[in-house]
């Protein structure tokens, strides 16, 4: 069954995308919140089968999709006109309905960062279905980078279905990259920082990073390819290292504390990917 032409133009239009934006962000905040917590439980629980240790006291269940989305001071169960993206937020001037609870500034600003990155997306590669391929893209990096921020965490649950992603998209000509191109991107991503985190160990007896930002960095290469991974690291590098700064001298970076790389690595990727690979490339003169 073929789609008109103009309902598609229409359908993958940046206006549209923008609200598809602020419905899937509105998910990304539970995905954030709620990813960290499933894991621990389930680290907790396969910890204590392999000490052979008793259960814990059972929890009430956690997925994604339920229990529903409740204030956590009173309980209030979020009605469904209450998570209206952005503009809940606004109606209830930033507080629950139900005990005056402030309500992070977080959820409506990941909503808007959801929506101009699918707009984003919508503007850069037109009106086309790779959109939609993209702008799952972004939605991942950008869970990916909120978690990391919140937890120095980087889930498997999303990293390892990204970078599969990316090999499968490139298989089926759907990224604009060959199949070789995004596999060699995604191995060379992975031993390029195995590589730096093993010469860092061995010098210094301290780990410098993740294993989590390894798989990033695969899954970024496999999504825009080999040639773009220099590119990436000096621009994560460099945003980290004045962000850091930046932390540092306002004094909320504390002594032996560290900024994760992830949210760095996540910026870079979709910074270069709306550059795009000819004019980064034309930038550092290889091309």
């Amino acid at each position: 069954m073929e789609i008109d032409p103009q309902i598609e133009a229409w359908l993958l239009s940046p206006a549209l995308l923008a609200v598809l934006g602020l419905l899937v962000g509105s998910f990304l905040n539970v995905v954030i919140h709620r990813l960290p917590q499933m894991l621990e439980r389930q680290w907790r629980r396969d910890s204590a089968e392999l000490l052979g240790q008793a259960p814990e006291e059972p929890q009430a269940p956690l997925s994604l999709v339920a229990p529903r989305s409740r204030c956590p001071r009173c309980g209030h169960e979020i009605r469904w006109y209450e998570n209206i993206p952005v503009l809940s937020w606004l109606a209830l001037r930033g507080r629950c309905s139900s005990c005056n609870n402030p309500i992070p500034l977080r959820y409506p600003l990941v909503e808007l960062l959801s929506a101009l990155l699918f707009a984003g997306v919508g503007l850069t590669l037109g009106q086309q279905p790779a959109a939609l391929l993209w702008c799952g893209v972004m939605a991942v990096l950008l869970a990916l980078s909120f978690i990391d921020w919140d937890t120095t965490l980087l889930p498997d649950d999303l990293t390892l279905p990204l970078m599969w992603a990316g090999l499968v998209a490139a298989a089926l000509g759907w990224s604009g990259l060959t199949l070789s191109s995004a596999l060699w991107g995604a191995v060379a991503g992975y031993m390029t920082l195995w590589s730096v985190y093993w010469l860092f160990k061995l010098t210094t007896g301290k780990e410098g990073m993740g294993y989590g930002d390894f798989k990033l960095l695969a899954a970024l290469g496999a999504w825009l390819g080999p040639a773009m991974l220099l590119p990436l690291l000096i621009g994560a590098s460099l945003l980290g290292a004045v962000v850091g700064l930046v932390m540092k001298l306002g004094g909320s970076l504390r002594e032996g504390r560290y900024v994760p790389f992830g949210p760095f690595l996540a910026g870079a990727g979709i910074a270069l990917f709306f550059i795009g690979e000819r004019t980064v490339l034309a930038w550092l003169g290889w091309r």
